[in-house]
């Protein structure tokens, strides 16, 4: 599984707070119809749910990975108690 979409979720989050500087220094009003601030939240929240995804599916495979060894682990101490 690649680390891609958290990367790019990083990417997205650090646009946002570059967009919120040049905002912030008066540089950049509106891109194209719509608020910078608009932009610079959207894009922010588009990059934290792909982080957040991320993280949350990779801590969901561990799990089931810990359960299926330790179901293994069980199923062996069985077989040799027999």
């Amino acid at each position: 599984m690649s680390r891609a979409p958290r990367f790019v979720g990083y990417a997205l989050m650090a646009l946002a707070a570059v967009l919120a500087v040049l905002m912030r220094q008066g540089r950049v009003d509106a891109i194209g119809p719509f608020p910078l601030a608009a932009v610079a939240l959207l894009v922010g929240m588009i990059g934290v749910m792909l982080v957040f995804t991320d993280l949350m599916v990779r801590g969901l495979y561990a799990q089931l990975g810990a359960a299926k060894a330790r179901e293994a682990a069980t199923e062996a101490r069985q077989d040799d108690e027999r």
